[in-house]
């Protein structure tokens, strides 16, 4: 095991004082089994741990580390706005950049507001459709995650599903009563639920390429099915892009796919790893938002000048589109290198990808929803999960979570993941 003793003595002391011994459910491995090891530093696509350990990161701070660790560019720009201040709680010139260089990526969004999670920002959006429309219930899908939103918090992904619990505890059943909630990629179960509920439906909110339960991909005219119907019964379709956003390219999913949300929601990548989020939108609706609507929502650290600054240098770097077009033929060349080692070996997976977002069940029928995500072989992910880290790779600790490709990564890094993938798949 690489595993180190100083990360061992580290858990020991977390687990006295943080519950679970960590501040995210999915970092405690309890869906692999093991300890933890625990980040000391990361530069580049390598992160070291607490004994000086050295793993190619294929988790990438859960999606934010497009460019890879402390990018050069982004760490200059952090330090020259925390030599002016690390807060204001006042307007500054940082957050009308990012929102400019927001608005003109993504052709739905007219205005947009910062704040400090993709939590708060779906809990935002979802408030904000509830207020424009005057309508109360909500669609939302099995295995699409939006945060830990009380309302929200049901048949979620993420680390409810690592944990086998796809609810929470702390949620009255009055908080989700006006949530409906229906598998992905069923076009019918939406035209039912229209049906019984039409004027008295707000919004409709997913991830357009689902990524909370592993990572599987919408059926060829489902989100302009959505688009649709969502139109016609004058609700707001609203696109939850945290992990997608600026990842997928500078448009997100929706510019893939060519659909225009209502509402979008985003986070990680613009934030260049330090917390952030954003909601944005048509101006009509997004004027709804106080001070100039009724809709309420604020936060101190909106707008703070450090993550912006960050998130500011991490757009620029993406403005021309190059990274993209490395870091998608990277996310090929490795799903191309892991379907050959898993054949050569005997294992059937399903390794499903889009860009350089990716994810390998072990299943024997492709994913296109929760419950067919649910009857992947978890304990063999466990043993690979571990296999893999033993030789130097990290994935995600869970079987429900998806894999980052930076443009810190090269083909030496592919290389080598693929020929570790090839070892421990002979042993699985």
């Amino acid at each position: 095991m690489r595993l180190s003793a100083e990360s061992k003595a580290l858990f020991e002391k977390a687990l006295r004082w943080i519950p679970g011994g960590v501040n995210s459910p999915v970092r405690a491995f309890r869906a692999v089994g093991g300890t933890p090891f625990f980040a000391a530093r990361a530069s580049g696509a390598t992160v070291w741990d607490a004994d000086g350990n050295d793993y190619i990161d294929y988790v990438g701070t859960w999606g934010p580390a497009i460019l890879g660790h402390a990018p050069k560019g982004v760490v200059e720009a952090v330090q020259k706005a925390a030599e002016h201040g690390t807060s204001f709680g006042i307007p500054n010139r940082l957050e009308v950049r990012m929102a400019g260089l927001v608005v003109d990526a993504v052709p739905s969004v007219e205005k947009v507001r910062m704040c400090n999670s993709g939590t708060e920002a779906t809990m935002s959006a979802i408030r904000l459709a509830r207020g424009f429309t005057q309508r109360s219930k909500i669609i939302k899908f099995e295995g699409c995650y939006h945060g830990h939103v009380d309302s929200l918090l049901v048949k979620a992904g993420s680390g409810a599903l690592t944990l086998g619990q796809p609810d929470s505890a702390g949620v009255p059943p009055e908080f989700t009563s006006q949530t409906i909630v229906l598998p992905f990629n069923d076009a019918e179960a939406v035209r039912g639920a229209f049906a019984d509920h039409g004027t008295d439906i707000a919004g409709v909110i997913l991830e357009p390429v689902p990524a909370n339960a592993g990572l599987y991909l919408p059926r060829e005219g489902y989100l302009e099915f959505l688009r649709e119907i969502t139109a016609a019964h004058e609700s707001l379709l609203i696109f939850d892009e945290v992990m997608t956003g600026f990842r997928l390219g500078l448009a997100g999913a929706q510019g893939r796919f060519g659909i225009t949300p209502d509402l979008s929601c985003f986070g990680k990548v613009i934030g260049g790893g330090l917390p952030v989020g954003a909601f944005g939108g048509r101006g009509e609706i997004m004027d709804c938002l106080a001070p100039d609507g009724p809709v309420y929502q604020a936060g101190t650290l909106s707008g703070n000048p450090l993550a912006m600054a960050a998130g500011v240098a991490v757009l620029e770097a993406l403005s021309d589109g190059s990274v993209y077009k490395k870091i998608d033929a990277l996310g090929q060349a490795l799903s191309d290198g892991l379907a050959e080692v898993a054949k050569t070996a005997g294992v059937v997976v399903q390794l499903q990808r889009i860009g350089s977002m990716s994810c390998c069940y072990f299943a024997e029928e492709p994913v296109h929803n929760m419950a067919e995500a649910m009857r992947s072989d978890r304990e063999r992910f466990g043993k690979y999960f571990h296999g893999m880290l033993e030789e130097g790779i990290y994935l995600a600790p869970s079987q429900f979570e998806t894999g980052f490709i930076s443009a810190a990564h090269d083909e030496a890094a592919i290389g080598k993941t693929i020929a570790a993938a090839a070892r421990v798949m002979k042993r699985l």
